[in-house]
């Protein structure tokens, strides 16, 4: 297996590109990356190298990557999965252009060519996994890319956690019909009216109900999605330091926290981005992970680590085909 890794994309670049990348290669015996970049050195013999001059920066505006800095990282990271020259990608860099390349070097074929990508990601919840979509690729999409939003993450739900007809919900700031934007009331309109037996929608749903077991899959432009993964990360991570002051405070406490500790521990990994990783850029022809910009070493790790298991599964592929039949 072969992962191409921007290797100019992350905040730090390339210091936790490199790290992660070796890191990825000794945990996994039948792991190969390719890192693309400027100055990059390979530390191991499974690890290749393909000099890339140009940087995309988070500056950069998708529309300007398209034209320009041909000869950028990502684009030549993207330009070695779309000819077969390695299975996945993964970069750290701007989200934007990620989409934008992605899209066009690496499209969907029949009735789905037309679907915008979108980057899903899961929630842990009590009741089961809460997929997001869109979780940061598509600032201001139209009311039929939400729709499309709805086919993406129900596919993911389906494949990756089994559930045959997942509830799918939109979110706005309250369930009834007037509620929402002009964009959310199209897009509610749209879902109402479709037939077919791929998901259940269920309507609008809150904030508050992300958590409650009333949906699988959460709907929603890529703004509100992002500030939403990223509440829930800064929520669990405050949390989690709250409970352990508690837990510090008294001599009893403490005796209880050798107990308590090790879940508590466990339920920040399921949220902690560099433990995580990356998110899956659903609706491209071949697994695009996206990682935080803020990656370290760990996360870089983690996200190839998440690539290759999406390429070992076919997880592309199989939403990619699930799409069209549902199409």
């Amino acid at each position: 297996m072969r992962i191409a890794l921007d290797a100019m994309g992350s905040d730090e670049a390339p210091g936790p590109e490199l790290a992660g990348a070796r890191r990825a290669v000794e945990a996994d015996p039948a792991l190969e990356l390719v890192l693309v970049g400027d100055g990059v050195v390979a530390t191991h013999d499974r690890i290749r190298v393909v000099h890339a001059a140009e940087r995309i920066t988070a500056a950069d505006h998708p529309a300007q990557v398209l034209r320009g800095k041909p000869g950028s990282s990502l684009h030549v990271a993207i330009d070695l999965v779309a000819t077969g020259r390695a299975d996945a990608v993964v970069s750290a860099g701007n989200s934007g252009a990620v989409l934008a390349l992605a899209k066009i070097a690496l499209p969907l074929a029949g009735p789905s060519s037309s679907l915008r990508p979108a980057i899903v990601t899961v929630l842990p919840a009590p009741a089961g996994p809460v997929v997001l979509c869109d979780a940061g690729a598509n600032v201001e999409p139209r009311p039929a890319a939400l729709a499309r939003f709805a086919a993406i993450g129900a596919a993911y739900d389906r494949i990756v956690h089994g559930r045959a007809c997942p509830r799918v919900g939109l979110l706005a700031n309250g369930k009834e019909p007037s509620k929402g934007t002009a964009v959310t009331r199209e897009a509610h309109a749209l879902l109402a009216a479709r037939d077919g037996n791929a998901f259940r929608y269920v309507g609008y749903v809150e904030g508050s109900d992300l958590f409650t077991g009333v949906v699988d899959v959460v709907v929603t432009d890529g703004f509100t999605g992002n500030v939403v993964l990223k509440t829930c990360e800064g929520i669990a991570e405050g949390m989690f330091g709250l409970v352990r002051r508690e837990l510090d405070a008294t001599p009893l406490a403490r005796l209880g926290a050798a107990i308590v500790a090790p879940a508590l521990r466990n339920v920040a990994h399921q949220i902690d981005y560099t433990e995580v990783g990356g998110a899956l850029l659903a609706g491209v022809a071949r697994p695009v992970v996206i990682a935080h910009g803020r990656s370290d070493a760990t996360a870089i790790a983690s996200a190839i680590r998440s690539a290759a298991t999406f390429v070992a599964r076919d997880l592309a592929g199989r939403i990619a085909a699930a799409l069209a039949e549902s199409a």
